[in-house]
């Protein structure tokens, strides 16, 4: 059995700590076993571990994501970048084509595919290997994962079964309905509906007949090449909904969609994260505050109030998720992004009106870890190291660097750093176009810096 974990969309109605650049499912605001703080992709990486699923998982992705996966779950996780984001559909044609054209796995081989924002118990990844036994038994093209209701959720689409049929444990699956009214809903677990988690699985052979008929390559090279012109859809209105021979296995324990404030505070350990305080008139408010400044919250119940250098939110959590909708025209670039190195913020951005722009950066990377090897043609740069020590390589010069001093990086000069101690420096770039593609990598790793420099 294969698990295709989908790690896509940018979580924007967790805004303003979620956007393009680091999306929900990478918010360390979870705790593990231990009390330390986790993310939704550390905690399900975790269980899989646990079940014993992980050598046989891998992760769908874009490449803005690839840096935090690593950097959050390690280097050892097979990772599959899509060349553009697009929807479900497309990423697990992908995946599947990638499994049978260069993996070359059997067509007999059973795949799940699991989203990574689910908050679960350990309990549902023993549930997923039941999966296989169920097609194989129900002889059916999809088998899906229902959740038992726990209340009328008008968030949630709803798989309504038919009626048992012997002591089989799972069920046929007669109709879904997607997001209904709380009156609808409620008359829907009158008649036995189950929550869809998006969790399902499939032979390898089913997806890449479908794949066939549409006339979607099955060669994995020539379906990237044609990646942008897949239907931007999802899986479960371009295949699931149109799949007679489906079959749902019910779940009884707890499970949650951590896409909204609503749902993610209700399992936050803390209702207080970062410099701040919430007063004892405001129950059930969380504060969630990613600034260096104190935010101080009074007299509002059941609020979250967020703060990143993104943006500040003040909702009432009822209606928190739709910042998406609100927020959806604020262009700006993102100001807090995890790397593969360690983080960096942004603190300022100026333009004249020559079209002359300044970037601040603080940037932090962590012990033994160390920037590319690389060079700009649109900007120079200067550091000044603030904490900690470390490596310094310009044009091909190695130097030692510590905390005052000053680093100049005109452009197309060929530079990295790495660092011996937890290292923070702040960055100052100025050129005409301040953009991440002017970037141009030499090497990757520190040996190879150090193989093709000089001591000074």
């Amino acid at each position: 059995m294969k698990l295709i974990l989908l790690s896509g969309g940018s979580g924007k109605r967790l805004w303003p700590l979620s956007n393009d650049a680091r999306s929900k499912q990478f918010l360390r605001l979870l705790h593990n076993e231990q009390g330390e703080p986790e993310s939704m992709i550390q905690r399900i990486w975790r269980q899989l571990q646990a079940a014993g699923l992980q050598e046989d998982a891998l992760i769908t992705t874009g490449s803005s994501q690839v840096d935090m996966i690593t950097s959050q779950i390690g280097s050892d996780v097979e990772l599959l970048v899509e060349p553009e984001r697009r929807d479900t559909f497309p990423a697990i044609a992908l995946a599947a084509v990638y499994l049978y054209a260069r993996k070359e796995i059997s067509m007999q081989e059973v795949c799940v595919v699991v989203p990574v924002d689910a908050f679960v118990e350990d309990a549902f990844f023993e549930k997923l290997k039941e999966l296989k036994a169920v097609l194989e038994d129900s002889h059916s093209e999809l088998a899906l994962i229902g959740v038992k209701p726990s209340y009328p959720s008008e968030k949630y689409g709803y798989i309504v079964p038919e009626q048992p049929q012997g002591n089989k444990p799972y069920r046929r699956v007669r109709r879904f309905t997607e997001k209904p009214t709380q009156a609808a809903a409620r008359q829907l677990i009158a008649e036995q509906a189950l929550w869809n988690c998006g969790v399902f699985a499939f032979r390898l052979e089913t997806m890449i007949a479908r794949l066939i008929e549409r006339g979607i390559p099955i060669h994995y090279e020539e379906l990237r090449r044609q990646y942008q012109s897949l239907p931007k859809i999802s899986f479960d209105y371009e295949i699931t909904e149109k799949t007679s021979r489906i079959v749902v296995l019910p779940y009884e324990g707890s499970w949650s969609d951590l896409g909204t404030w609503n749902t993610l505070t209700d399992q936050m350990k803390d209702c207080q994260i970062g410099k701040g305080l919430v007063d004892a008139s405001s129950p059930s408010t969380h504060l969630v505050n990613e600034l260096d400044i104190p935010v101080v919250v009074m007299g509002l119940s059941n609020a979250i109030v967020a703060a990143s250098p993104d943006g500040i939110l003040i909702s009432e959590k009822s209606v928190s998720h739709h910042v998406k909708e609100l927020v959806k025209d604020i262009a700006t670039r993102p100001k807090f992004e995890e790397r593969r190195w360690g983080w960096y913020r942004v603190l300022d951005h100026d333009q004249s009106v020559e079209g002359r722009e300044v970037l601040t950066k603080r940037i932090g990377v962590a012990a033994g870890k160390n920037l590319s090897y690389q060079l700009h043609y649109m900007r120079s740069e200067v550091w000044t190291i603030i904490r900690g020590e470390g490596i310094f390589c310009l044009n091909d010069k190695i130097s030692h660097v510590k905390a005052g001093d000053v680093l100049t990086i005109p452009a197309e000069a060929k530079h990295a750093i790495k660092a011996i101690t937890d290292l923070e420096f702040i960055e100052v770039q100025t050129g005409k176009s301040l953009v991440e593609e002017d970037i141009i990598r030499i090497y990757m790793t520190w040996d190879e810096i150090e193989k093709n420099g000089v001591w000074v």
